[in-house]
């Protein structure tokens, strides 16, 4: 189970809901550059108005609190503070954010800041961004006015989200703002400044918070997972997860070179030697206090995970291969942004991150998109997303019984909202925005995830298997007589009982001759049927790898004609 403390709570960010108003002026961030170029969003859309939370937080935030929402992360927007990315502070974006915090402690929801979730000043951008040193000044000055204004309200802060989306999307791609095309040397300069000023964001909060603080950091990455459970794979898969596969062009996907600096202060050496002819010319002395600076004292780290893709050991590759990927089935389940569903790259995902770093790790973000719609009785109906997060969920619970220290859960997100170069064409929320009038509606997942954080989880189905036998391999066919079949079947189906369910006590139930007799010919080909309490055949049929029957959850015992492996899920 999770531990009695554990954080349930949802996350935006400041750009994708806020929208605009001239009474609480901003700065222009690079997003509000980037969305006017032709081409660079679905469908022309714009953020302008985006989820109006300018307005809308006096309504959301007392529907949170009916939702049973514990705690609640978002972004500031650095130009709506500081509209010229350093100087003059903006009064009036101080206090919109001071009047958010104070309506979310009101309602007893724990608020979690996040200083930077992509919304770059322009005019710093301008100056050079992440590539002048002075950036570093620029992040330490903007966190000091954070510490300053919000933290008698905020005792809880991440420096940075997905890093490695700023750097790849923003400046490798150029699909996402400020849609620059950098090459390699450049964005690792970039990346180096970039955890620098996580760093000095550190110092900054810690020295100007005017109470005791934790801070954060909150990276991504796709999770190498493991095809089988063996050894071999798992710790083929760690090693992928944390190592340098990706061709240079992409090395911006990447988990150690943003996230070892921080927690260990050294960049990992096979990194260093991958990227040895495109790394900043940095002094042995400078690089030294560079990790000093980006290593500083953290409390938790937050990661940002949605998929995986499945790896497997290889013993005899060629040219010292270790590993191979293993291509997804035809059919393999996505969302509708054509992510694919991989819960349990989640489990492993939580569990290598805690078990490297060894620090409380909060999930930051986690949810599904969906193409919701509202259903002819008013509601939006979503029972995809509820599967998604029941399996992530229990996946995430799974990962802390195995001794994980996972602390906390930020699903992504609590309302639908502007999903960057996506427009509004993805829905991620639990509550359905119409934008056409700002209306709100709950989706069923919404109230589904109310339930989750009442019970701590409880109500998830690791927690409630189905009384289900999965027919996991049916085995060759037997010759033997029908007696000798029936006595092997019977006892090695108490064996499983016993095993499996030793606080049922079993009872005899009576095989249906008849039924058996009448079907002998498919039982001689090696057919299994399934029969249930006594004379009555409540399941039968022909079974085959993969098959699930259920059984009726007042029923103590079964038996199993012809011989296969079954297993309880």
């Amino acid at each position: 189970m999770l531990r009695d403390d554990f954080v349930w709570g949802v996350a935006t960010s400041s750009y994708q809901i806020e929208g605009k108003d001239d009474k609480i002026p901003q700065g222009e961030c690079v997003w509000d550059t980037f969305i006017k170029k032709e081409g660079s969003i679905f469908g022309g859309h714009n953020a302008d108005v985006a989820c109006d939370e300018l307005h809308q937080y006096k309504k959301d935030i007392p529907m949170m609190a009916n939702l049973g929402i514990k705690a609640y992360r978002f972004s500031l927007n650095w130009a709506r503070i500081l509209p010229n990315g350093v100087g003059e502070v903006n009064e009036e974006g101080i206090k919109y954010y001071r009047d958010v915090l104070k309506l979310l402690n009101k309602h007893n929801i724990k608020p979690y800041i996040t200083l930077f979730h992509w919304e770059y000043p322009q005019v710093l951008f301008d100056k050079g961004g992440w590539l002048n040193p002075d950036c570093v000044e620029w992040f330490g000055e903007y966190a000091k006015v954070v510490a300053e204004n919000f933290s008698d309200l905020c005792t809880d802060f991440f420096t940075i989200n997905e890093p490695q989306c700023v750097i790849y999307l923003g400046h490798t791609m150029g699909i996402h703002a400020p849609g620059v095309k950098m090459p390699i040397r450049e964005t690792l300069q970039m990346a180096h400044n970039l955890l620098k000023c996580h760093g000095m964001a550190v110092k900054m909060l810690r020295r100007y918070s005017k109470t005791d603080i934790k801070i954060g950091y909150a990276p991504t990455c796709g999770v190498a997972y493991p095809a089988t459970d063996d050894s071999k794979d798992v710790e083929v898969a760690r090693r992928v997860y944390f190592g340098f596969e990706n061709p240079l062009e992409n090395w911006g996907w990447n988990v150690s070179w943003f996230l070892d600096p921080v927690v260990f202060g050294k960049y990992p050496e096979e990194g260093i030697e991958k990227f040895k002819d495109y790394l900043p010319k940095i002094s042995e002395e400078q690089m030294k206090k560079d990790l000093e600076l980006i290593n500083q004292p953290i409390d938790f780290i937050g990661q940002n995970i949605y998929n995986g893709y499945e790896v497997r050991a290889v013993d005899d590759g060629k040219d010292g291969k270790y590993f191979e990927y293993v291509d997804r089935y035809v059919g393999f389940p996505k969302t509708s942004i054509q992510w694919p569903i991989t819960p349990r790259a989640f489990y492993y995902g939580i569990k290598f991150l805690s078990e490297k770093y060894k620090l409380p790790l909060y999930i930051t973000e986690n949810g599904m998109a969906c193409h919701d719609n509202i259903s002819y009785d008013g509601k939006v109906h979503d029972p995809n997303r509820i599967t998604f997060l029941d399996s992530y969920i229990s996946a995430m619970q799974q990962a802390s019984d195995d001794g994980a220290n996972i602390v906390g859960y930020f699903l992504w997100s609590i309302i639908d909202n502007f999903e960057w170069a996506n427009g509004f064409d993805e829905r991620f929320g639990l509550v359905y925005i119409d934008y056409r009038n700002q209306k709100r509606i709950v989706k069923d997942s919404g109230f589904w995830y109310k339930k989750v954080i009442e019970t701590n989880g409880k109500c998830l189905s690791i927690n409630n298997k189905s009384q289900e036998i999965v027919i996991e391999d049916v085995l060759e066919k037997y010759k033997e007589t029908y007696s000798d079949v029936l006595d092997n079947a019977t006892d090695f189906l108490e064996k499983i009982i016993e095993q499996e369910v030793p606080d049922k006590k079993a009872r005899r139930a009576k095989l249906n001759q008849e039924f058996i007799d009448k079907n002998m010919e498919l039982f001689s080909d090696g057919t299994c049927f399934i029969v249930l309490d006594g004379d009555a055949i409540l399941e039968s049929g022909i079974l085959f790898p993969g098959a699930k029957v259920m059984i009726p959850e007042d029923i103590q015992s079964i038996k199993i004609l012809g011989e296969c492996k079954v297993a309880f899920i």
